[in-house]
């Protein structure tokens, strides 16, 4: 017998006396769009019973102790474009989705903070922010398509992370409501906070399972002035990743992107977007930004970035003419997992996260195992934040039974690999249900009970997200 109740008539009239019933579905169409993320296969996918989109924390508050009372799950959801099945209601249930919790609050300049509601489109954030001179840093390459607060569930990262950290650096508040629907505002818009435990940092990243945002305080940096970036083509991986030390030690520069792509995703991304580049033979390539408030210095530095390449053996540098043309970069790193997904009827889009140190290694390890599975994995990733994405995809003719047998082979070889080198299973994308399995392969198990007990002193009846991070 399930340890929670179902989502029925009564509770589902109640729902909508609480947020309005246009506010409320479980209309089994609607659930359809709400049982999964961007994650690919199926068997990650659940259904809600019941849909639910408030507009206040009051009525979160609300639909929360409901919940509690009747001990029904509650899986908080944003825009739906994580790649972990945090958004997917595991144990069914309530969705909980702040499509309409969109407000941008208060653009505070005096104080560089911006306040926010969960379901702020990061991009939208970004483009209210550019008539004051600031900006978001800590945004991921999805900022077109996901929320801010599931950037702030999972500690987002994104192409930017090696000059300017993850989300975790640029939430100072968060509200939120609890399992037991109490309101607190933890944080606010002080920078610096030794008062007790850091409960802001214990939630960024929790995916859901100990607390639910209603309002997000967000740090704000001066935007760069001026940008530039190149575009370096290299006939191996180890040479493209040989510039890593040398660009942020040797040369002692922190470019804002340093973007790796092997030479099959980054022939997937320009054959999607019908690119002219010279890409037929790259069998690796770097993508690489510089940003500042002196023009001088950002072609200063992009010069000795191109050096570098150069010097490393790349055989073809393009440095961006203007934004335009450094859009058109950054569209091909965009346009990656959405290629790769093309190119095979099945693939796993992996997160795995290295020392910058063991980049190198463990993409080498990473071509070794699709060698000994006979398996074509495609990586790109962010290489001087040591987070890589690997892509295992079906091979032609191969069964979606086999495929279903092989796959776990091939990611705990991958993850055996990763924690081999000093790595992890996840550097931004999170847990969810899709990697919980693997969570003992680089975690003891003393450390996986710390965990727990956490979530248990915070989520006594489990209501809250259940089946992630943890097996249920």
């Amino acid at each position: 017998m399930s340890r929670f109740s179902p989502v029925t008539d009564q509770v589902a009239a109640e729902l909508a006396r609480i947020c309005g019933e246009p506010n409320v579905t479980r209309d089994p169409a609607r659930l359809a769009r709400y049982s999964r993320d961007q994650v690919p296969e199926k068997r990650y996918h659940s259904p809600p019973e019941v849909v639910v989109l408030p507009r206040t924390a009051a009525e979160v508050q609300a639909v929360v102790r409901l919940a509690a009372r009747e001990r029904i799950p509650v899986t908080p959801r944003g825009a739906g474009s994580g790649l972990s099945g945090g958004a997917v209601p595991a144990c069914g249930g309530i969705s909980l989705s702040f499509e309409r919790m969109n407000r941008i609050l208060e653009i505070d300049r005096d104080n560089l903070v911006a306040v926010v509601e969960p379901g702020v489109l990061t991009n939208a954030l970004d483009e209210a922010l550019r008539p004051h001179g600031l900006f978001f840093a800590g945004y991921p390459l999805s900022e077109e398509i996901c929320f801010i607060g599931g950037n702030v569930a999972h500690n987002a990262g994104g192409g930017r992370a090696v000059k300017y950290g993850v989300t975790r650096r640029y939430i100072t508040g968060l509200e939120l409501v609890t399992a037991g629907g109490e309101l607190l505002t933890v944080g606010g818009k002080r920078f610096k906070d030794a008062t007790g435990y850091d409960l802001v940092g214990l939630m960024v990243g929790s995916e859901g399972t100990l607390g639910i945002f209603t309002r997000i305080y967000v740090r704000l940096l001066a935007r760069p002035a001026y940008r530039g970036s190149l575009l370096a083509i290299f006939p191996d991986c180890d040479r493209a990743l040989g510039t890593v030390p040398e660009i942020l030690v040797d040369r002692g520069l922190t470019p804002s992107s340093m973007e790796f792509m092997d030479g099959e995703s980054f022939t997937a991304g320009c054959e999607a977007l019908k690119e002219t580049l010279a890409y037929r033979d790259a069998k690796a390539a770097l993508l690489l930004e510089s940003d500042g408030r002196d023009a001088g210095r950002v072609e200063e530095d992009l010069s000795v970035l191109e050096d570098v390449c150069r010097r490393a053996g790349a055989s073809q540098v393009v440095r961006a003419r203007g934004e335009p043309e450094s859009a058109r970069f950054w569209k091909i790193r965009k346009q990656l997992v959405w290629a790769l997904r093309a190119a095979s009827t099945r693939t796993s889009i992996e997160d795995i996260v290295v020392p910058i140190a063991s980049v190198r290694p463990f993409v080498r390890r990473i071509q070794e195992v699709a060698r000994t599975f006979g398996l074509r994995i495609p990586t790109f990733g962010h290489a001087a934040d040591g987070n890589l994405h690997c892509h295992p995809l079906k091979s032609p003719g191969m069964s979606d039974e086999d495929w279903d047998e092989l796959l776990p082979r091939v990611l705990k070889a991958l993850y055996e690999a990763a924690a081999s080198l000093g790595g992890t299973i996840s550097g931004e994308h999170g847990i969810g249900n899709k990697r919980r399995a693997y969570l003992p392969f680089v975690m003891p198990e003393p450390q996986i009970a710390l965990l727990r007990a956490i979530k248990k002193a915070l989520d006594p009846a489990g209501i809250l997200n259940p089946g992630k991070i943890f097996d249920p």
